[in-house]
């Protein structure tokens, strides 16, 4: 029982299972590889007993079904190969579709703060190289040891009809070859991965960071010490390539040198046998050249373990991404405290209406941070002691000196960081106990730094809210001034933006990730620095989003972090962050420029005042 429990988690079974395989394929596949192999067999076995025979000058009639036979186990061979690759191949491939979705949609659905972490090279191998070597371990693994498993057996019963002495010869080479060969490849194969994993995930990253931070690494100077870094890593794997050559190379060797034993003792064996006059010397042909054929299947299985390796670390890969995802189970547990067990609800947003909506009434979520402290796990509390309210209808703006913990104050109350101390309620329960999916249809943040794909403008806007049509974005980017910029695109909505919209400017970068997040259903949205890089235009967009007076955000709740206090004015309430991460200063901006306990947020007004004269 124990060591079926361990076969259930083990990270390959389990990774193997999400595939969705169907054995009814599995099986056909195998049938096919069989078939393919056994025609080999039989083909080496007639040919040997037609050439002994026809040595002899028997009649040709003797002779016409062996003729017949080599023929059709000829075509035949060639045909099931054929056929076991279509088969295998398709399996793989609809097996690898099914895992990537799956996977998609359980990182979609689970605990997001699992994602940030990782490096994008990282996350960009586990759900493309990764994902192949699962789908790899099915028709490179799994299907060649079963035909292996198949023609090996009846290869030793083909034999053991004619000489039994040979055919436990030919299993005990067979034994040798199947298993010595396998787990030399393996050895080898097991150093090389683990001294290459890291290795390559270094090399994944720094290709990254060189393909999608060029220009910046130019400007800072920092290229120079990234390629050494990327070289140093390929040294590294090459090193590790070597030191592993000589295991297999010996499991390279074993496969051939049990071949030519089987060979040899059954030529012995089969030699006594004449010589006795339990064999005759037709017979002796097939029996000393069968073997040579059985071993195409053993060749198969070296290559097999080590693929069944390569796979097992992918899928641990995988599932610990899934794994850290999932979490502890959790649940809705209706509403909060205080609501007397009704959830309240409110008219249907104008937000909601222009998106095309259900009518009716929905819920109204109230997001909550008591006494929160941020920042990333394992690290140091960036902000500490803050305290917020949202909710539709209220807007709230952050302001901040650069690197004071905006942003992940941000990612915490999305749910996407879990709090270093304090709070995140939404409608009075804790945020991180919530499902993503319930997470997600209240809050919607955009970073300043979210990516733009690369497709055109209509499909980037559709990412926030799949059913957006051309009305809808048209409007949507008019509200945030993007109106004469789509105007003047060769092709309107259909232009295609670029790798990371590198075709715009930074200034129409930022508007269009605005206007996604406005298309967004949610009724809380979160902005990173919505007018960075826009100047002076930046304080009426703001001006505008903050008083809640453009269509996509009126009656919805809005939480802007930004470093400047221009267009904060319309705010119901502005909260200026010291240095040291905690909250200087809050309240309207109004009652706080005539307030005595605000003269830090009076003296930041001041200042940046005296700056745009």
């Amino acid at each position: 029982m124990s060591r079926l429990r361990d076969l259930r988690t083990d990270p390959l079974v389990r990774a193997v299972l999400l595939l969705d395989v169907s054995w009814r394929r599995a099986a056909a596949a195998v049938l096919a590889g069989a078939g393919a192999l056994g025609s080999a067999v039989a083909l080496a076995a007639v040919s040997a007993w037609l050439i002994a025979r026809a040595s002899k000058m028997p009649p040709a009639m003797e002779l016409s079904i062996a003729a017949v036979a080599v023929r059709t186990f000829g075509i035949t061979r060639g045909l099931l190969r054929y056929l076991e690759r279509l088969v295998s191949h398709d399996l793989a491939l609809r097996g690898m579709t099914t895992l990537r979705t799956e996977l998609y949609s359980r990182l979609a659905a689970g605990r997001t703060e699992a994602l940030v972490g990782v490096r994008r090279g990282d996350l960009l191998t586990r759900v493309g190289g990764d994902v192949d070597r699962v789908g790899d371990a099915v028709v490179r693994g799994l299907l060649p040891a079963a035909v292996a498993a198949v023609v090996g057996a009846g290869s030793i019963v083909l034999l053991a009809a004619f000489l039994p002495a040979a055919a436990a010869w030919l299993a005990l080479c067979l034994v040798v070859a199947s298993v010595l060969a396998p787990w030399l490849a393996t050895r080898a194969a097991a150093r090389l991965e683990r001294e290459q994993a890291q290795a390559r995930a270094e090399i994944g990253a720094l290709t990254l960071v060189l393909l999608d931070g060029a220009g910046e690494l130019a400007v800072s100077g920092r290229a120079a010490a990234v390629h050494e870094a990327l070289a140093r890593a390929e040294a590294d794997l090459a090193r590790a390539t070597d030191r592993a050559a000589r295991p297999a190379a010996a499991a390279t060797a074993a496969g051939p040198l049990s071949t030519g034993l089987a060979v040899l003792g059954a030529l012995v064996l089969g030699i006594h046998a004449t010589t006795v006059g339990t064999l005759t010397p037709v017979e002796l042909a097939v029996v000393v050249l069968t073997p040579l054929a059985a071993f195409e299947a053993a060749t198969l299985l070296p290559g097999a373990g080590v693929q069944l390796l390569r796979s097992r670390q992918a899928a641990t890969r995988i599932l610990e991404l899934l794994d850290a995802a999932a979490g502890p189970d959790r649940h809705d547990r209706g509403p909060g405290p205080g609501d007397g067990g009704r959830a309240r609800t409110a008219p249907r947003p104008a937000a909601a209406a222009a998106l095309g909506a259900a009518p009716g009434p929905v819920p109204v979520p109230v997001l909550e941070a008591r006494g929160l402290s941020c920042g990333w796990p394992g690290g140091p509390a960036l902000l500490r002691g803050v305290d917020l309210h949202l909710e539709p209808g209220r807007s709230v703006v952050l302001v901040g000196p650069s690197g004071v913990g905006k942003t992940t104050l941000l990612l915490t109350l999305a749910g996407l960081l879990p709090p270093l101390a304090g709070q995140v309620l939404l409608d009075g329960q804790p945020l991180v106990d919530l499902p993503a999916g319930r997470r997600s249809a209240s809050i919607a943040m955009t970073g300043e730094d979210a990516h733009v794909f690369d497709t055109t403008v209509l499909e980037n806007l559709r990412v926030a809210r799949g059913g957006v049509d051309e009305t809808t974005a048209r409007a949507a980017l008019e509200q945030v001034g993007l109106g004469a910029w789509l105007a003047r695109l060769p092709a309107g909505l259909g232009t295609v933006l670029g790798t990371d919209a590198a075709q715009v400017s930074g200034g129409e970068r930022r508007r269009l990730l605005v206007a996604r997040a406005l298309l967004a259903p949610a009724p809380l949205l979160l902005l990173d620095e919505p007018t960075e890089h826009l100047d002076r235009q930046g304080a009426t967009l703001l001006d505008d989003l903050v008083g809640l007076r453009a269509p996509l955000v009126r009656d919805r709740g809005l939480l802007v972090v930004t470093h400047r206090l221009a267009g904060v004015e319309a705010a119901d309430e502005v909260l200026l962050l010291a240095p040291d991460g905690r909250i200087s200063a809050r309240g309207e901006h109004r009652a706080m420029l005539s307030r005595e306990d605000s003269a830090a947020y009076r003296a930041a007004w001041q200042h940046e005042r005296q700056e745009v004269r």
